[in-house]
Parts: C-alpha cells; structure tokens; sequence
C-alpha cells in the first residue's frame, strides 16, 4: 500500500470523526430549549451530510483516476514525466507550457477520447493549473463511464 493511500486514509478517519462528533452535537443543540440552540442544531445536522456527500465524491473521483492510470499503464499510454525541474523539485513552469500544446493538440484531434483528456490533466497539472486539471480529469472519467468509442 502506498503512503498516499494511507494519509488518504487517516484523513477520511479524521473526517469521519468529526462528521459523527458533529452530527452527535447537533442532537444535543436540537434537544436544548432555546431556539437559538435549535436553529444552530439544524444547521449543524446538514452539515455532516454535505460534508460526507463531498467525502464520498472525492474518494469516488480518486478511484477512477487511479483505475483510468491503470488502464493506460497497461497500455503504455501514461504521459512520460521528463520535464526539467529546478533544484527545489518543482517542474520547470516553461517547459511544462511547451509540452502542454502537445496534449491540447491531441484532445483537440480526438475530443472523445478519455485517453487524451486523461494525459491532457497531467499537462494542466504539470503547468500548475489544478482546476482545469481537475476539469480535464472529470471529462476524462465522464467519456470512460460513458463508453463512448474513440475517433
């Protein structure tokens, strides 16, 4: 098991500690007479549950990326990480850019395939934008679950 799956882990036991702890308060709040305690008790009964609804997607959206790297692994299609890196560890931003256009270039010829979405992500993330890295990875995992075949 790697070291990322058990921090992932120990924060989703953290989390749900604090969910159960939270749920557990807003009972006791709710049995209080005031309302004021009351209407903070009803805020904190919703809030166990968007926190659990937001813990299960993220941990839903983990596994499909892990399963669609498999998948490429196996097919020899993960993007190779060659990019230089300055002496702190982090990819140099300009070549990450560079190759960047490659990947955009490849979704942009098959805009249906998960496959170039998935290596488009890494391009994103390479560059250090984590949101249209996310964004590419959703699409990448939507045309998987989708099935839809490959131009």
């Amino acid at each position: 098991m790697s070291k990322t799956k058990i921090w992932v882990g120990l924060i989703t036991l953290l989390l749900v500690f604090y969910l159960v702890v939270m749920l557990q308060r807003s009972v006791l709040l709710l049995g209080d007479a005031d309302w004021t305690a009351k209407g903070l008790g009803a805020a904190y009964l919703v809030l166990p549950f968007v926190g659990a609804w937001a813990l299960v997607r993220e941990l839903m959206f983990g596994a499909r990326m892990e399963k669609l790297a498999r998948i490429l692994e196996s097919e020899d299609g993960l993007p190779v990480d060659e990019l230089p890196r300055t002496p702190g560890g982090r990819i140099v931003r300009e070549a990450a850019d560079a190759e960047f256009a490659k990947y955009r270039a490849e979704v942009d010829a098959a805009p249906k395939d998960w496959r170039s979405w998935f290596r488009l992500s890494c391009a994103y993330d390479a560059s250090g934008d984590r949101t249209r890295a996310r964004k590419a990875m959703r699409d990448a995992i939507a045309l998987y679950r989708a099935g839809l075949p490959v131009k």
